[in-house]
């Protein structure tokens, strides 16, 4: 189950659904399934978020907090896999500087979240590579060019 949710930001009923589809698609993609959270946020909350859990003070556009870690992703006990929070206005922000739609930018990011609570990273440059082909396949599947 993927439950989305605002706080001090929010989503039209079609990019909600785009959301709530990109996480389901990405757990599917690898052959997964668990529960999710996708927190809709302001620039103040994801900063805030941003410096308490990683002690960067500054606005992102996504944030993962994933419920397990090592061994524990492969099937966590409850069945939960975590928090996605997305800065709305920073998703807009790159729509538009990447010259795509919301919507696809909401998806991207979602997909992106999906990935992290799972266990892929791009701290090294065959992570990003890796993670990267694994963004732009579940994208291309959901009918949004890259």
């Amino acid at each position: 189950m993927v439950e989305i949710t605002g706080y001090g930001a929010a989503a039209t009923e079609e990019e909600t659904e785009l959301i709530r589809s990109a996480v389901q698609n990405t757990l599917r993609s690898e052959g997964r399934g668990g529960d999710v959270t996708v927190l809709l946020t302001t620039e103040e909350e994801i900063r805030s978020l941003n410096a308490r859990f990683r002690s960067i003070d500054r606005v992102t556009d996504v944030l993962t907090f994933p419920a397990w870690e090592g061994e524990a992703l492969i099937a966590p006990p409850d069945g939960y896999l975590g928090d996605i929070a997305i800065c709305m206005k920073r998703a807009a922000e790159q729509a538009e500087e990447y010259g795509h739609p919301l919507a696809r930018e909401l998806a991207f990011l979602a997909v992106h979240g999906g990935l992290h609570l799972l266990g892929y990273d791009h701290m090294q440059e065959d992570e990003e590579r890796i993670m990267r082909q694994k963004q732009t396949e579940i994208l291309r599947e959901m009918g949004l060019a890259v």
